[in-house]
């Protein structure tokens, strides 16, 4: 089982749960919340993560607090401090490497947390060399990735049935990151809906969940080792 750890964030402190693979190393992974906060579900893609050999840190971006209604997830969201949360995520990605065997980490992250994981891929191109988001948005106006920045490979997991990120979203960020030169690759699942991946939700899809889990366990370990 994991546990709740604190770690550096730009010269304060966040928290984050950890789960380390019985080898006790391997490749690391950050895991980027829902707009539900650092809840079981996200904890247990942690532990899934350990089960496949990897070192995964999902930090807690609602610094404790969890929501379970739509209308104070979207309040929760829109009120996050863009500021704090890039320095936690960022702090993140340098916690894991220190308990990595890789020399770059991989990013994964799920609605908005799929918008997060991209825009901390990009701003840290030093650290992320792979990103995947799972049906991911970025809602911020003012916080838009910096595609140009990014260097990691990108593999992305969207639903057909989506009206936050649907295909038009998918395939717009697609070719946005080829015109770019990036590595990317874009899988759509027709007939899933929005946070198929999440399996304590109404929308889960268990045949696209383990077709999607089986492809980014992949993805992370080729890319990162």
């Amino acid at each position: 089982m994991g546990d709740i750890v604190e770690f550096r964030s730009n010269g304060g402190t966040a928290s984050g749960y950890l789960a380390v693979p019985t080898a006790g190393s391997g490749p690391g992974v950050v895991v980027i919340q829902e707009w539900w906060g650092l809840v079981d579900h996200i904890k247990d893609v942690c532990e899934r993560f350990a089960d496949e050999g990897f070192v995964a840190l999902a930090p807690d971006l609602y610094h404790g607090r969890q929501v379970d209604e739509p209308d104070e997830a979207a309040k929760a969201m829109m009120a996050l401090r863009l500021d704090q949360a890039g320095r936690d995520m960022s702090g993140a990605v340098d916690a894991v490497a220190e308990r990595s065997s890789s020399t770059s980490v991989g990013v994964v992250g799920f609605c908005m947390g799929g918008g997060l994981a991209l825009v901390l891929a990009c701003q840290r191109p030093d650290r992320v060399g792979a990103v995947v988001p799972f049906y991911g948005l970025v809602p911020w106006d003012e916080v838009q990735p910096d595609y140009a920045a990014m260097t990691a490979a990108v593999q992305g997991h969207y639903a057909g049935h989506d009206d936050f990120a649907g295909p038009p979203a998918a395939e717009a960020l697609e070719q946005r990151l080829r015109d770019l030169g990036r590595e990317v690759e874009m899988f759509l699942y027709p007939d899933a809906s929005h946070a198929f991946f999440n399996d304590t939700g109404p929308s889960y899809d268990p045949e696209a969940s383990e077709q999607a889990w089986q492809r980014a366990t992949a993805f992370l370990r080729d890319r990162l080792g």
